[in-house]
Parts: structure tokens; sequence; C-alpha cells
């Protein structure tokens, strides 16, 4: 696997007292020629950005707006597209030198602040490549795991949809973007990075960005509390069918996700693709065979969340496992997610509004551990160790759990965090934004 290579690389280097000039470009980024760049990768690479900005704006965004009452789709939309803009700026000037960068094991360093560094001479014949992606602009490494910043965060906004002032989830998604997705990206997919150096496997995000979230939008729906009539009344969906072209927008984005993090135009890529859309089927099967089990009836919200839990739990072993794998990955997800859904939540206690945790963090969690069941030697040259993938696993649960809580209570206590309850029965649009759906 390449990031097992480049930590051996990394080793060998450091154990020399006297190490030649390509020595150092193999762990950190380093100006190359424009020849040796791909274009076959590069071109793929683009496009997989796009896929997965694609994701968040519009996808998220429609997903999460048509599931919350009406007087809320314009305020729930608008936290996904602003917080687009707000991590785009912190990725640029900071987030991506301290997640992609050598530093310690668990943050990178400075060295790319604002970018500098990153470099494009076109008649020089020269730029700027990561060591982690070396076929490829450093540029185009850079604004694909851009995307993947941008979407953890955003995703974390299904939690405390409905109830969180504005200029609180503004503070928080900067904090948390710096203090938690940043590390947190390091440790998995730095080579130097501890869970990296331990072993544990995530091709594409399930701990890093599906268990990241999880364990944040449960910190928000405690320290938020429910909402006001949260199970005395029903809370109407605006509109169902917005939320089934999001989900849709979400399932054509995750190619790029899960076959982009390839980070090339390869046979592993094909088989990444080729996995995700069969745990994802699989899973929206799942989903719909238990809700029909237990209610007798199945819902189009229940096949459009079985869809994104299987989305969620191949991410991490989409570039690890073989077709059945994915079968079993994916009925395991559809189980899972609707009891994490359902019978957890119930237990929780927690008014987690659009089930962040129960399939983000339920989903990323069975991922995570199955990868270390079915990771495939013949695929991914190498084999997956349970126990490893469990600590990976639960430490970003609890790391993102206890830091966003830290984050929620100085928040609380300076700026305050949920609206009055005035205007959570106005509505956020009107309340907060002033605007509203005729």
């Amino acid at each position: 696997m390449r990031l097992r290579q480049l930590r051996l690389l990394a080793l060998i280097i450091t154990s020399l007292e006297i190490a030649p000039a390509w020595a150092d470009a193999a762990i950190r980024p380093h100006l190359v020629g424009a020849d040796t760049i791909s274009a076959g990768d590069t071109a793929w690479m683009l496009s997989s950005t796009a896929l997965v900005l694609l994701m968040t704006i519009p996808g998220l965004a429609m997903f999460y707006a048509g599931m919350v009452r009406k007087k809320n789709v314009l305020a729930t939309a608008l936290q996904s597209f602003f917080v687009c803009c707000l991590v785009t700026v912190l990725w640029v000037l900071v987030g991506y030198s301290l997640a992609f960068t050598p530093g310690s094991p668990y943050l990178g360093s400075l060295d790319r602040f604002a970018l500098q560094g990153l470099l494009y001479l076109k008649d020089a014949g020269k730029l700027t490549v990561s060591h982690i992606a070396p076929t490829i602009p450093e540029s185009v490494f850079v604004m694909f795991q851009m995307t993947f910043a941008i979407i953890t965060p955003a995703l974390i906004t299904g939690a405390f949809a409905e109830r969180m002032r504005f200029g609180a989830m503004v503070l928080f998604m900067a904090m948390w973007s710096l203090l938690v997705y940043a590390p947190v990206a390091h440790w998995v997919w730095e080579p130097g990075g501890w869970l990296a150096s331990l072993g544990a496997l995530d091709f594409a995000g399930g701990t890093v960005v599906h268990i990241n979230a999880g364990a944040a939008g449960l910190a928000c729906a405690y320290m938020l509390g429910r909402r006001t009539h949260y199970g005395s009344e029903p809370f109407i969906p605006f509109n169902l069918g917005f939320t089934m072209v999001g989900a849709s927008l979400l399932w054509v984005g995750w190619f790029g996700f899960n076959a982009g993090s390839a980070v090339a135009a390869d046979g592993r890529a094909g088989m990444a693709m080729l996995v995700t859309q069969t745990a994802t089927a699989m899973a929206s099967l799942s989903w719909a065979t238990v809700e029909w089990l237990i209610r007798g009836r199945v819902s189009l919200l229940g096949v459009l969340s079985g869809a994104v839990a299987g989305l969620v739990a191949i991410t991490p072993a989409s570039g690890f496992v073989n077709v059945g794998g994915a079968l079993a990955i994916g009925i395991a997800a559809g189980v899972a997610c609707y009891w994490g859904a359902t019978g957890l939540k119930r237990l929780l206690g927690a008014d987690d509004s659009l089930d962040v945790f129960g399939i983000h963090g339920i989903g990323g969690m069975v991922g995570a551990l199955l990868t270390g069941v079915f990771a495939d030697k013949d695929i991914c040259g190498v084999s997956g160790v349970l126990q490893t993938q469990a600590i990976g696993a639960f430490a970003t649960l609890i790391y993102s759990g206890a830091v966003s809580l830290i984050i929620l209570v100085i928040l609380k206590y300076t700026v305050g965090l949920r609206v009055t309850p005035e205007e959570e029965l106005t509505g956020l649009d009107l309340s907060l934004h002033g605007e509203t759906i005729p």
C-alpha cells in the first residue's frame, strides 16, 4: 500500500545521518518537473473534486432542507452553503498545512500557512506536489482534500437543526475545523500521523469524516437540548422530494469521495467505485427490509437513509474490500443505522434532529470495524486488523466528542448557543435571516 511504503521510506531516511537530496522530498511536499505529472490522474482528480463539492452544495443542503419544517428550510440550507465558504478560507490559510504536512504524530506544521511554498512555475516547467499524491499538482490535492474538510462540519449541522444561533454556529464550525478535523485528518492520512503509523485503514473518511462528525453532532444535540415540543407533536418534513434529490446528489458525488481517494485513475479507483455502488444499494435494501418487518411499510425517507448509511459504511473500506465484503458491509450498515436512528436514539435521549450520529456515527463505526474484517490483501496489499481499526474509531469518537463539548461550553457562556423560544417557534428563516418561503 502506498502509505505503508512511504512510512517505511521515512523510517529508513530518518535513520541515516546524511540523507540524499531526494529523501526529504519523499516525506513532504516538494517541487518537481511538470513532465512527472500524470494527465490521467490529474483529470480524474479534478473531476472527483467537483463531485465531492457537489455533495455539500447542493447535495447535503437539499437533503437536510427537505427534512426540516418549512419555517427552517432556508436557514438549514444556508448553514451548508456558509460552512462551504468558511471552511474554504480556513483550509487555505491553515487547515491544509495542519493536516497534510509533516510535524508531530498528532498535528502538522505551518509550512504551508496560507499555501506559501505551493508553486506553479509555467516558464520553468515546475510545480509542487504533495508527498501523498506525487502524480498530481499539489493545488489539485489541496482542492480535493478541501472538499472533505467542507462536508464534515456541514454534516454536523443536521444534529442541531432548527435551534442553534447563527453566530454560534459560525464560531463552532471555525474552531472545530481547526481543533478537531485537521488533527484527526493528520492522524489518519498523513504518513507520519499516529494512527497511520499504527496501520489504521481509512480509505476515504469513515473515521476522519463520519465518526468525527457523528461524535460532534451528538455533543451538539446534548448541549443544545431538545427542540420545543419535541416528542409531543409531529414535526412534518417540508419536502421529501428535496431530500430525495439531495440524497441522489450525495450518491453520485460519493464516487468522487471514494474512487477519488485512490488519487489515481487506476484499477483501485474502479474497484472503489464498484464496491461503493454495491454497498449503497445493499444497505438501502437492508434498511427497507427491517422497516417493512417492524413497521409494515417501506418509506421513501427510510430507503434514502439506508442508502446514505451504505455510503457512509463503505467509505473507509472502499479501497480495501471486494464485492463480497461490500455486500456484507451494506447489510450490516442498513440494520445498524436503522437501529441507530430509532432504538439507540431513544436510549441516548438526545434530539439529534436529522440523525447525524445514528447514521454517520454508527455507519462510520460499522465501516471502520468491518474494514478490519474484510480488507482483501490482493486489492490493497495489506491485511486489516480489527483491534487497530477499533483503536482508530474509538480514539476519534472520544477526541471529537470531548473537544466538541469543550468548544460548545465556551460558546454557551460567551455568545450563547440556542435561539430564544420565540425565535424557535417563529422559525429560524424569519427570526434570524429575515426570509421565508411563501
